[in-house]
């Protein structure tokens, strides 16, 4: 199985190395010196270097990767849905996610996810893109992922996703609960199980969450409702 470092740049943003013995990929590289430190002190060749969409707060490591190790830089816009990358013999598969972006992706190897500005640890990220049915669609389909897939970010958001999700659902205590075990994490992520009990974004069919739309008078009637009226609840 590959393995997964994170590193923290500018004011919230992740960068990750995917890495077996030898080999390496980086996604979202703005930490660059400390990736290249990184590298350096793992003996790692840098194959790839790549992104989970064309924003530049995450391609800001881009050449400075590229200009120190001669990697090759593949354009989120250039993968096909489910196209596999290959690192030390091992799979990594891009699903085309867009929603936040038209080229954003997602990046599944063993049992962990990185997710860019598509999920973000509880929450969601802006449809900036303009088309929100291609955002439901890509939720839809991470939906089906196993409750225990890991979901590596793209932000670190989560004192404030926390605090919109108990603003909407203020008797949910699997929200303290999450909250309470992230600070012992020496990673930030959480599972796909914790998203399905903490992330509203996620819950669109669930009992509470239709109570509350049907509170605030919007439509809930279908599911395709359901997710457009979550999104417009500020």
């Amino acid at each position: 199985m590959l393995n997964i470092k994170q590193f923290r740049y500018g004011m919230d943003n992740f960068a990750y190395i995917i890495y077996g013995q030898k080999q390496a990929m980086v996604i979202d590289g703005g930490a660059f010196k400390e990736i290249l430190s990184f590298l350096k002190s793992m003996n790692l060749t840098l194959i790839y270097v790549t992104n989970t969409h064309s924003h530049s707060d995450h391609t800001s490591g881009n050449n400075h990767l590229l200009k120190a190790t001669g990697a090759d830089f593949l354009k989120p816009s250039i993968f096909v849905d489910n196209q596999q990358i290959i690192i030390d013999g091992q799979k990594i598969i891009v699903y085309q996610t867009p929603g936040h972006s038209d080229d954003s992706i997602c990046f599944h190897t063993g049992h962990s996810l990185i997710s860019g500005d598509t999920l973000f640890n509880g929450t969601i990220g802006n449809c900036f893109s303009g088309n929100q049915h291609n955002f439901y669609l890509s939720i839809k389909r991470l939906l089906t992922l196993p409750d225990e897939t890991i979901i590596y970010a793209g932000h670190d958001y989560i004192n404030d996703a926390l605090a919109f999700a108990r603003h909407l659902d203020p008797h949910n205590k699997d929200i303290d609960f999450f909250y309470n075990s992230y600070n012992f994490r020496t990673a930030v992520y959480s599972t796909m199980a914790e998203e399905r009990k903490i992330n509203p974004y996620l819950r669109f069919n669930e009992t509470r969450i239709i109570a509350l739309l049907k509170e605030n008078n919007l439509p809930n009637a279908s599911e395709w409702d359901r997710w457009n009226s979550l999104m417009s609840i500020e």
